[in-house]
C-alpha cells in the first residue's frame, strides 16, 4: 500500500464486522482515559490552560475537515459548483457538530459551548453505540481514520468543555440555544431541498439508517425522534439548572 493508496482511501479495502470488535472498545476506553484525565488535571488550572486544552482538542478536529477537503478536492474528477459545496460544506450531523465545535471556540460564549457540546456529545453518543463508518474495514485508511479521530474528538471535546466549565445550562438562557438549533435546522433544510448535497444530515426523514435499524414505520419514528431530542437536551439543564428548579418549587 502506497501513502497514496492510503490518503485517497484507493487501497481495496473489504469489509468487516468491526462493531464492537478489539478496535472499537480500544477506541472508546482511550476517550474516557483521555477525559477523565484531562478533566482531573485540568480542573483546578487557570482559565488560560483550559482554554489552550480546548484549542488544542479543536484544532485536531480542524486539521482533520480541512485535511479531508483537501484530499477530496484532490481527487475529485470535475468541479462543478454542487460538487464543490458537496465536497467542502459539512454535511452529516456529525460534521456539523465538528464545525460547530470550532466556531465555538472563536465566539467563546457559554450558550454557543452548549449548543455545541450537547450535539457533539449527541452524534458521539450515537456513533459509538453503532458505528456504520471507521471500524467496517479490514484497513484502517485515511477515510476510516478521519471518522473514528472525529467522532473520537467530538467525544472527549463534548464533556471537556462541561467538566472544564465552559458551559452554564440554564433554563433562563436557553433560547439563546434554541435559536442554535433552529439555524442548524435551517441549513440541514437548505442542504436537502436546496443546495441538494445531502438526503437527511439529521435523520429525520423517512427511510434513513436510524429508521431501519429500529424497524419502525416513519410516523412512529418521527413522534420518537421528537421526544428523544427533546428529552436528551433537556437533560442539560434539569442537572445544570437543577438548584434553580428546585427553589423555584419551594418558593411555589
Amino acid at each position: 500500500m502506497s501513502f497514496k493508496e492510503w490518503i485517497f482511501s484507493s487501497y481495496p479495502n473489504p469489509s468487516i464486522n468491526g462493531q464492537w470488535g478489539l478496535l472499537h472498545i480500544l477506541v472508546l476506553v482511550f476517550c474516557i482515559v483521555s477525559i477523565i484525565a484531562l478533566s482531573l488535571i485540568f480542573r483546578r488550572k487557570s482559565e488560560r490552560a483550559k482554554r489552550i486544552v480546548i484549542f488544542v482538542l479543536v484544532g485536531l478536529i480542524l486539521l482533520f475537515e480541512i485535511t479531508r477537503r483537501v484530499v477530496n478536492l484532490v481527487k475529485a474528477d470535475s468541479y462543478t459548483l454542487n460538487s464543490v459545496l458537496y465536497l467542502l460544506l459539512p454535511r452529516p450531523w456529525c460534521a456539523i457538530a465538528c464545525w460547530t465545535l470550532i466556531i465555538g471556540v472563536f465566539i467563546n460564549r457559554k450558550f454557543f459551548y452548549n449548543f455545541a457540546s450537547m450535539t457533539a456529545l449527541l452524534c458521539a453518543l450515537i456513533f459509538f453505540a453503532y458505528p456504520s463508518v471507521g471500524f467496517n474495514n479490514e484497513y484502517i485508511l485515511f477515510e476510516n481514520l478521519y471518522s473514528i479521530a472525529t467522532h473520537s474528538l467530538l467525544l472527549v471535546t463534548s464533556i471537556v468543555l462541561i467538566t472544564l466549565n465552559f458551559t452554564k445550562f440554564e433554563y433562563k438562557t436557553i433560547w439563546k440555544e434554541v435559536i442554535c438549533y433552529v439555524v442548524v435546522l435551517i441549513y440541514v433544510f437548505l442542504e436537502i431541498y436546496v443546495l441538494k448535497i445531502e438526503s437527511d444530515p439529521m435523520y429525520f426523514l423517512s427511510g434513513n439508517e436510524v429508521m431501519e435499524i429500529l424497524g419502525v414505520k416513519y410516523g412512529l419514528y418521527l413522534v420518537l425522534y421528537i421526544i428523544f431530542n427533546f428529552v436528551y437536551f433537556n437533560l442539560f439543564y434539569l442537572i445544570g439548572d437543577r438548584k434553580n428548579i428546585f427553589k423555584k418549587r419551594i418558593n411555589n
